[in-house]
Order: structure tokens, then C-alpha cells, then sequence
């Protein structure tokens, strides 16, 4: 087994789940390196955010292994899991926000909660991390009060706020307009590039997805798109640019479908594939979008 930083943040290990007689995983393995982002797409139904749940101990696996960070994450008990999960971070589809807390106060809830942090301390990193994500003027606004798109951003926000090591997502540009779902994009490929956050992102978005794994953010670039979606090429200004043909894409795609792992690899590769059941899966959501 790999130790150190060589050990994979994720790995399955022919993991297999049913509910009763439903199979939903069948002898699953793949493995997420650190630093890295694996996309993972599947029709509804195909045990998408099943994984994540197994990957949290939410659920426990009917056979396999499953390691979070070196911990055989399906052997732990819940005290056990706590200390890994504070190594996690979630951002939920629904983004599952306080209605009755400030954006302030649900960004920095675990800090709060799970932490003996100085108040000045917690308040200054909810500051930081709303910063990064373009809503620190909305840090005492009531989640009421923002769009979908910032509450969205709110959640991501939430969740990097720990400083965790590796990031679940679980469709977070679901129900968006197109130039709102483009702003939470560019925050998970800020989140993977400037942090350098170990991340694993659900979605039904082929668009979406697509977009995260052909782009990159990189500081002071001479040319590209800023991440608030104006013209690139500032001095320090954060930029969002295709990834080029020598660096390969920015991210990596899994595609569960009857229960195994029925693709693995880049996003031309995907769209390449003459396979009958992808090309079903992808149709009328090719490019030119």
C-alpha cells in the first residue's frame, strides 16, 4: 500500500452496495490522487451520490474496501469518522444553508461549532474565504437575500472554510441559469488550481463538466477570462483560461453505469467515444453549446 503523500486521497477497492435486492455498485475500484479531480457522471439512479456518501461513512460498503486519506473508511466507527470527515468538505446540491443564520455566521458554523478558534479568528477566515468566492460585501446578509448563484457560492464557501483537504460536490450548478452556473464553475476550478483542494464533483451538467475540466485558473495570466467574467490579463488578478494542448485536461472522468466504473479517462476521450450507450448518454448535449 502507498504511504504518505504517494497514498491516493480517495481509493475503492472492488466496493460493491446494494439496498436489499437493488444492486447499485458492482465491484467498484477506482482511485483519486492528491490534488487531483475526478468527475463522476451517470444517469439518475446510478449510484452517483451514493458514492460520496460511502466516501463520507454515511453508508457502509456490502464488500470491498474504501480509503479516505489512508482510513479504511468502512471499518471506522462514527468517533473514528468524525476525525476524518473534519478533513472533508461538502457542498450539497440543495446547499443546505441556516435560512436563519447570516451568511457569515453559516459560512463559519463548523469552525464555530467544532473548533476552540478565537472568534476574530473564525470571523477573519469566513472574511477570507467569502473574499475568494466574490461575496465578501454580502458577509452579514441573510441567505434570503442572495440569488441562487451566491447561496451556491455561499455553500462552497462553507465548505473550504475548515480548510479540508479533500471537497465533495454534489451538483452544485443544478437549477442555475447558464452565466450563473459559469460563476460556480469557475470557483471549483479556482478551489482545484489556487488551493489545490483533492475534489470530487457529481453532476448531471455535461456543459458544466466539461467546462471545469477544460479550464484552469492561474494567477496573472496575460490573457483569458477573469473569474467574476470580465476581461483577463491583470497583473495578480485571478484568471480562467482553456487548459492548452500540452498541459491535457484539468480533470478526469468517471461514467458509472450498471453499477461498474464504464468509463474512465479525459473529456476529448469521452466525447470521442463511439461507444453506443455514451453516445446515448451525451446526445444533445455535445458541443458547439
Amino acid at each position: 500500500m502507498a504511504s504518505g503523500d504517494d497514498q491516493p486521497a480517495i481509493a475503492f477497492e472492488h466496493v460493491s452496495f446494494a439496498f436489499d435486492e437493488h444492486v447499485v455498485l458492482r465491484d467498484v475500484s477506482f482511485t483519486v490522487p492528491r490534488g487531483s479531480m475526478r468527475i463522476l457522471l451517470g444517469a439518475s439512479g446510478a449510484g452517483k451520490s451514493i458514492v460520496l456518501k460511502l466516501i463520507l461513512g454515511l453508508l457502509k460498503p456490502d464488500g470491498g474496501a474504501i480509503l479516505v486519506n489512508g482510513e479504511r473508511v468502512d471499518q471506522l466507527g462514527e468517533t473514528e469518522l468524525m476525525k476524518v470527515r473534519s478533513g472533508i468538505g461538502m457542498s450539497f446540491q440543495e446547499t443546505a444553508l441556516f435560512d436563519s443564520l447570516t451568511v457569515a455566521e453559516n459560512v463559519g458554523y463548523r469552525l464555530y461549532e467544532e473548533t476552540s478558534q478565537p472568534l476574530d479568528e473564525v470571523r477573519a477566515r469566513v472574511a477570507e474565504v467569502l473574499g475568494f468566492v466574490g461575496l465578501g460585501d454580502y458577509i452579514d446578509q441573510m441567505p434570503s437575500e442572495l440569488s441562487g448563484g451566491q447561496r451556491q457560492r455561499v455553500a462552497i464557501a462553507r465548505a473550504m472554510a475548515a480548510r479540508p483537504e479533500l471537497l465533495l460536490f454534489d451538483d452544485p450548478t443544478t437549477g442555475l441559469d447558464p452565466i450563473t452556473a459559469n460563476s460556480v464553475n469557475d470557483e471549483v476550478v479556482k478551489l482545484r488550481d489556487l488551493e489545490h483542494v483533492t475534489s470530487v464533483v457529481v453532476t448531471h451538467q455535461i456543459r458544466d463538466a466539461y467546462y471545469v475540466a477544460k479550464h484552469r485558473a492561474v494567477v496573472g495570466a496575460p490573457a483569458g477570462r477573469s473569474a467574476t467574467g470580465g476581461a483577463g490579463g491583470k497583473d495578480g488578478a485571478v484568471q480562467i483560461r482553456e487548459t492548452t494542448a500540452a498541459e491535457g485536461d484539468a480533470a478526469r472522468f468517471l461514467v458509472l453505469h450498471e453499477g461498474r466504473i464504464f468509463f474512465e479517462g479525459s473529456a476529448d476521450e469521452l466525447l470521442a467515444s463511439q461507444d453506443a450507450y455514451l453516445r446515448e448518454f451525451l446526445f444533445m448535449t455535445l458541443p458547439p453549446w
